[in-house]
């Protein structure tokens, strides 16, 4: 057998190339079509079920004060413009800030920010080190508290506008970049879409939720399209949509539960 295969590749390669190459990528067609559709397509890198965490954001700048919400996402817009990843977030009642860049060193951030300033895109700022976040108290406060404070910082942004588009020229809170904010806020890098959100996670059954989890939804069709913070007690913190205001809503409510895809968690 294997004398023949040596001969008939030295007199017919190719030919011998070609039906190999037929056998490979019909195995391939049968096999796919042979799967079993799913709701959700995966991307390249899912993270498997079991194996939780997000990277730690590194040193950010903070920098503006505002008292309108829409003053706050035009100024993240002019940040995102010049390529800087940035968000605002509720500083206390009335007030809102905006931090931005994920840098490795405090004297990298600094630099940056130096710049800006220079060239009067900022005035004022603040290096944020990654020692501030929550996160970094976990070890030493455990998992609870670091899942109240995603609450908590969930709940500081109640009543905040809805803002169609957080990375789009309507900047402002869509309801991924609400939870993005969120978790960013106490130091975890969250990924930008819901989409992205939902393959990051570990699986969460509904009847296991912790607060801090997020929660996804389908609402146009069959892929994921809206994401809330599970806050406790059967609520979910959400950015509605369009002309709304984020709110707490039951997630036992029938819109939700027909839409409901699944849950994920992160810590």
């Amino acid at each position: 057998m294997v004398a023949f295969m040596i001969h008939f590749h030295k007199n017919h390669a190719p030919k011998f190339i070609v039906v190999v190459m037929a056998i490979v990528i019909l195995t391939i067609l049968i096999g796919g079509c042979g799967r079993q559709a799913v709701r959700i397509a995966p991307p390249l890198h899912v993270m498997p079920a079991g194996k939780k965490g997000l990277p730690r954001l590194g040193y950010t700048i903070q920098a503006g004060a505002f008292a309108d919400a829409e003053n706050a996402a035009r100024f993240t817009r002019s940040l995102k413009e010049k390529g800087l990843d940035s968000t605002y977030f509720v500083a206390r009642q009335g007030l809102y800030k905006v931090r931005f860049g994920n840098f490795h060193t405090k004297e990298q951030a600094r630099a940056r920010a130096e710049e800006l300033r220079k060239d009067g895109t900022i005035e004022a700022f603040y290096v944020v080190s990654p020692e501030e976040y929550a996160v970094a108290q976990r070890e030493a406060r455990g998992e609870a508290y670091l899942r109240e404070e995603l609450v908590r910082t969930a709940r500081s942004f109640l009543g905040v506008p809805y803002l169609w588009g957080g990375t789009s020229s309507e900047a402002g809170f869509d309801c991924s970049g609400l939870t993005m904010t969120v978790y960013q806020l106490n130091g975890l890098d969250l990924p930008r879409t819901s989409r992205e959100q939902y393959v990051t996670g570990a699986p969460v059954d509904r009847s296991s939720l912790e607060k801090g989890d997020l929660i996804f939804f389908a609402t146009k069709g069959d892929k994921v399209s809206h994401v809330g913070i599970y806050a406790g007690d059967g609520l979910i913190i959400h950015a509605p949509g369009r002309g709304k205001m984020i709110r707490t809503d039951l997630l036992a409510k029938e819109y939700f539960i027909r839409a409901y895809v699944g849950a994920r968690s992160y810590l």
